[in-house]
């Protein structure tokens, strides 16, 4: 079963005699697991304390999670849709209507500029960095639904417009989404902007043009 509709199941998941709606007390298990493993590390935070932060027993949290692992694994997917859709979704914005290099560079500017603001998510992916070589499931979670839902929105963006000269959208994808996520390790999770500074407008031309330059060499 795909985290996703565990997630919905533990959400919509009925507990008798309880006066807080069920949608609401999984809510705060998750976002408690979240704070808590972020703060802590995955190996050092138990059940017991995403209970106590999140104001519920121990018991009323495995009623909605049957595992640590299952509870940050959907933890992890919350927060990974939540970040996706700040970028690329915002609401009331259209982010992929334009021309497509304006649409490049919104995308790679707000992606940029989000990361740059979001303390969370910095903390975020010195955690996945950290708990990777021990819990290579949880940084799974991460590729599954941060780093490819991102790959596969821009491959195929880059696929439907045929005026690009890309001979392959998959890779070149990855070329930006490694730019934007190596600028943003370097620059900010590693506090590295005092010792290799660099605006974050000179990044996001180089990969418009990177994407927008013509093919003049072939390799056999």
């Amino acid at each position: 079963m795909v985290l996703s509709t565990i997630y919905k199941r533990k959400m919509d998941k009925p507990q008798a005699g309880d006066r807080q709606q069920p949608s609401a007390k999984a809510e705060a298990i998750v976002a408690a697991a979240m704070r808590e493993f972020l703060a802590h590390s995955y190996a050092a935070t138990s059940m017991d304390r995403v209970a106590k932060a999140a104001g519920l027993s121990k018991a009323t949290v495995y009623s909605y999670f049957e595992n640590k692992e299952e509870l940050f694994s959907t933890s992890i997917e919350r927060f990974a849709k939540e970040k996706y859709a700040a970028v690329f979704n915002p609401t009331g914005d259209r982010p992929w209507e334009g021309e497509p290099r304006v649409v490049l560079r919104r995308i790679v500017s707000n992606f940029l500029e989000m990361a740059a603001g979001d303390p969370q998510l910095q903390d975020f992916m010195r955690s996945m960095m950290g708990e990777s070589k021990r819990f290579p499931i949880l940084a799974q979670v991460y590729v599954r639904y941060i780093a490819k839902p991102v790959l596969e929105t821009i491959a195929g963006y880059l696929a439907s417009h045929r005026s690009l000269p890309i001979a392959d959208p998959e890779a070149t994808a990855r070329i930006i989404l490694g730019s934007m996520v190596y600028f943003h390790l370097l620059q900010e999770v590693m506090h590295g902007k005092d010792i290799l500074p660099m605006e974050r407008d000179r990044l996001v031309n180089s990969l418009v043009d990177l994407v927008r330059a013509p093919l003049r060499t072939s390799f056999k």
